[in-house]
């Protein structure tokens, strides 16, 4: 069902390149929700959110736009995967997908991708970790600020290395999570 994620990585072209913040992502977000959430309405909780750095105003980020869609149960919402395929999205897999009972999509394709789609449970932690994360930067301009540099920093030395650059920006997102959680 899932390619490796050795496969799924070499699929990639887009290198990491971390731009600066254009006021044209919520427009480029908003356009895919409006095709996304009716695709998705029989198994959608909620709306389609935008997360992920491009969701916050001002933070220079890869000018891939990030979503994600909550839904009831991992199971029943299987023929999500038919549906983005007919409005044009593809599904890829992702390091965890299966243990975090998610489905990633990308459009307009695997190798340039514009925008990216997490489909997770309504349940999981990861969908309130996303939206928290996404939150703490739009209220703490200073941590937005550091995440910034990290990841222009990382990026500048790998580039072409997706997992060393997830990996750079680990300890720093647990550190805001942990915080986070604190605060609530």
């Amino acid at each position: 069902m899932y390619e490796s994620e050795a496969a799924h990585d070499a699929v990639r072209r887009d290198p990491i390149e971390i731009l600066p913040y254009d006021t044209a992502w919520p427009e480029s977000f908003e356009q895919q929700r409006l095709r996304v959430e009716p695709a998705l309405r029989p198994w959608l909780i909620g709306s389609v959110e935008h997360v992920g750095s491009t969701a916050v105003q001002g933070l220079p980020a890869k000018p891939i736009i990030d979503m994600m869609a909550m839904v009831a149960s991992y199971e029943e919402a299987e023929g999500t995967i038919a549906a983005m395929r007919e409005i044009g999205w593809t599904q890829v897999w992702e390091t965890g997908d299966e243990e975090l009972r998610r489905w990633s999509f990308c459009y307009p394709d695997p190798a340039w991708r514009t925008h990216h789609l997490h489909v997770v449970e309504y349940v999981s932690q990861l969908g309130r970790d996303c939206l928290a994360f996404r939150d703490h930067l739009r209220h703490h301009p200073d941590d937005a600020q550091r995440y910034a540099e990290i990841k222009q920093s990382l990026a500048a030395v790998h580039h072409d290395d997706r997992p060393a650059y997830r990996a750079g920006k680990a300890p720093f997102i647990e550190d805001i999570m942990r915080r986070a959680s604190v605060q609530h």
